[in-house]
């Protein structure tokens, strides 16, 4: 059996709630966590999902797992999960319907301080205008 593949699933959140839930809005750091996560293990990530409230039947979830170019999904916690999916409860028991494992990071979300924030802010705020957070 060659690498698993994985799906990395970051929750879509509003800029505007920067100050309150600053990992959440920061898709980047959630995908970064993931790609850790898998590559620590000899995984690679095929596919990255930015997603808020998603419908569990919804075909982006699914056509690369029917593709063979998806055999789990990972996110970076229960917590962002919880913001990306509409019910993560329907999400696993259809996992498991299909044989897909689902995983959490469970990594330390970093620690946000005003500099960081601001980054962030900078890169979803000037998409096209070419700034991109570094």
């Amino acid at each position: 059996m060659g690498e698993l593949k994985v799906a990395a699933i970051a929750s879509l959140m509003p800029l505007e709630e920067l100050d309150r839930e600053p990992f959440l809005v920061d898709s980047r750091s959630q995908y970064a966590m993931c790609a850790r996560w898998a590559a620590d293990r000899g995984y690679v990530v095929t596919r990255e999902l930015l997603v808020h409230r998603l419908r569990t039947d919804h075909l982006s979830l699914w056509a690369d797992v029917e593709a063979g170019l998806v055999d789990l999904f990972v996110t970076p916690s229960r917590r962002v999960l919880e913001r990306a999916l509409a019910s993560v409860d329907e999400f696993t028991r259809e996992c498991v319907r299909r044989g897909v494992r689902v995983e959490t990071a469970g990594l330390d979300e970093p620690s946000y301080d005003a500099e960081m924030k601001a980054r962030v802010h900078r890169r979803l705020s000037m998409p096209t205008a070419g700034y991109d957070g570094c």
